[in-house]
């Protein structure tokens, strides 16, 4: 038994290691641009698939290896900041980090168009053989991740304390103004810092696939939640604590192994991100009365004057939406539908994003909640389906406003973490709680639509009620706008301080729009449930959290008519050209990108 445990300590150290790699570098970018960059997992992959490339076709030895992908994750790290990040200087501060994530999709689907989504096996560049120590073993690729890890830590140390570039690098983290004002090439400085974050992130991604002798194009999202995980308990921009972050979350998710089993592991990182950022965002490094090095506000508004729609030409555009059904196109009926499931949740994510400025990258978890309690409330208690579906989203509505609510008291970059972390955590809850949500096998056979006795699953029912709802909720929504309580919100987004001096409550404010925009959301996982008439904990991704934020972006934050647009556009126009399905994610990447540099305001404008 001691054995065991001391194999799971060597195997917490060594993943501790890798995602030291990764941590390190996101902390040096942090600390000379302020940005979580949530791309740093897709050059993580690149540097994966450059290694196995030099290892299957040419042969390398593992030196030679190392240097490939050194050399090729630099140069994709230098393109990042010249070309993604650099022309956003002087723009909102968060936009940005929106950029990250469009670069992201666009690196993700070019890895996958290149290497195919096939896992790939990454053949063993070292001897295979374990000393037994204590009970326990050690092997040679154990102790080359540790050499590696340790050199690493060592170089880049002598980098800052004793070289031009490392020290122009720690001016430019304590003070870039004051930096560049001293003769800095600030514009360098952060180049190179990409290139190094880039190049070690490049050769955790290739030290991954020689440990689990096994690489795939999915593996980017989990590998940078897991540097950012490392990096919040080191705290934000703090190269030593992110190291020790990296260890501590190595050794626990190895001994959360041990205990619970493998299904369980990420689970308990992402419950220490949330732990960390509500009792000690600094993190564990940081004095504890240090304010969160946090530079942004939690917006992304371009100030514009929004596009104003006539209201006869909405009724017109509804009532044409209303007949389309009478032109006999099923195909057309069911696109429809989509697009009208999604711009339900659009509507959620630009209440809270963008009139409450809480940009939230999880906001997908809200759909499976939705999903999930109307499923097991119409199949396990019996309720017909006119009333589980309203009903779900009122769970939904309580639920995420009290999973986000110890996140209200964050800002910028905070947010979009906590978020992230708080929808992995819904969908490994409903993956490891086998009692409710039946686990990975997921709900078959939930009932079709029905609204008081009136069949809606055919094509033009499904399309009918998606119109009716999204109507009745677009209306509530533009209600609550003009009204006090949306002044408010939209007061707590452009100035918390000054609204919070005026006596209101950012906290209460802020659970009333998750609470409004987790009920649009609740209602649109039910619908989509009753359609698919099966789910499970993978149906509702990180991935769509991504698209309803490339939407409610396309359309214009806090805009109602844009959120609608948005999703029409983003949902509809891929359909009508079929031929480019499998560049679809790469399209919305670039068209995130785009707007981000050259339309932040949207097509219809900010509100």
């Amino acid at each position: 038994m001691g054995g065991a445990w001391f194999d799971y300590t060597v195997n917490g150290f060594v993943i501790g290691n890798i995602y030291a790699l990764l941590a390190v570098g996101l902390a040096l970018i942090y600390g000379v641009a302020n940005l979580v960059n949530f791309a740093h997992g897709s050059v993580y992959v690149v540097g994966a698939y450059v290694g196995w490339a030099a290892i299957t076709y040419l042969d390398t030895p593992l030196p030679v290896t190392l240097l490939c992908v050194v050399a090729v994750s630099a140069l994709v790290g230098v393109g990042i900041e010249r070309i993604g990040l650099r022309p956003l200087h002087g723009s909102s501060r968060i936009a940005p980090l929106l950029a990250t994530i469009g670069i992201a999709l666009v690196l993700d689907q070019v890895v996958q168009l290149v290497f195919t989504p096939d896992p790939r096996a990454v053949p063993m560049q070292v001897p295979e053989w374990r000393v037994a120590v204590g009970g326990g073993t050690i092997g040679a690729l154990d102790l080359l991740i540790a050499g590696i890890g340790l050199t690493s830590a060592v170089v880049l140390y002598g980098f800052l304390r004793f070289t031009k570039l490392g020290w122009a690098v720690r001016a430019t983290a304590q003070d870039s103004d004051a930096a560049q004002q001293m003769g800095v090439d600030v514009n360098r400085v952060n180049m190179a810092v990409f290139a190094i974050a880039s190049a070690l992130s490049g050769v955790s991604g290739v030290l991954v696939g020689m440990y689990y002798n096994q690489i795939s194009t999915a593996m980017s999202f989990e590998a940078t939640l897991k540097g950012i995980v490392a990096l919040i308990i080191g705290g934000l921009g703090n190269v030593p604590g992110a190291i020790a972050g990296s260890l501590i979350l190595g050794l626990t998710e190895s001994y959360g192994i041990a205990l619970f089993g493998t299904s369980y592991r990420n689970l308990f990182a992402f419950v220490l991100l949330i732990a960390m950022l509500v009792w000690r965002p600094n993190g564990l490094f940081a004095a504890r009365r240090a304010l969160p090095p946090e530079p942004m506000t939690g917006t992304f508004i371009a100030r514009s004057r929004p596009v104003v729609v006539p209201r006869w030409a909405v009724a017109a555009l509804v009532v044409a939406a209303a007949l389309l059904p009478l032109l006999g196109q099923p195909y057309l009926l069911q696109i429809g539908a989509n697009s009208l499931m999604y711009a339900m949740l659009a509507l959620s994510l630009t209440l809270v994003a963008g009139t409450v400025g809480q940009v939230s990258l999880g906001h997908a978890a809200l759909l499976a909640i939705g999903g999930y309690a109307s499923g097991l409330l119409a199949m396990d208690a019996g309720w017909p389906v006119a009333l589980s579906i309203p009903a779900a989203g009122l769970v939904t509505a309580a639920l995420g406003t009290l999973l986000v609510f110890p996140a209200f008291r964050l800002t910028g970059h905070y947010v979009s973490i906590a978020t992230l972390g708080i929808g992995e955590i819904v969908s490994l809850v409903i993956l490891n709680w086998t009692g409710l949500t039946r686990g990975a096998i997921g709900l078959g056979g939930i009932p079709p639509l029905e609204v008081f006795g009136f069949d809606l699953g055919s094509v033009e029912g499904t399309y009918w009620l998606c119109l009716a709802v999204l109507v009745l909720l677009a209306l509530l929504q533009l209600r609550l706008l003009r009204s006090h309580l949306g002044r408010t919100w939209r007061a707590i987004r452009d100035d918390p301080v000054a609204a919070r001096s005026y006596g209101v409550s950012g906290d209460r404010y802020k659970a009333l729009a998750f609470g409004f925009g987790g009920f649009a959301a609740g209602i649109s996982g039910a619908i989509t449930a009753h359609v698919y008439s099966y789910i499970n904990h993978e149906t509702f991704g990180a991935s769509i959290s991504i698209l309803a934020l490339t939407m409610v972006i396309l359309g214009g934050l806090g805009n109602v008519a844009g959120a609608v647009l948005g999703a029409t556009l983003l949902i509809a126009l891929p359909e009508a050209f079929r031929f480019l399905a499998e560049y679809r994610i790469l399209i919305y990447g670039i068209v995130l990108l785009l707007l981000i540099r050259f339309r932040p305001q949207g097509l219809m404008g900010t509100v």
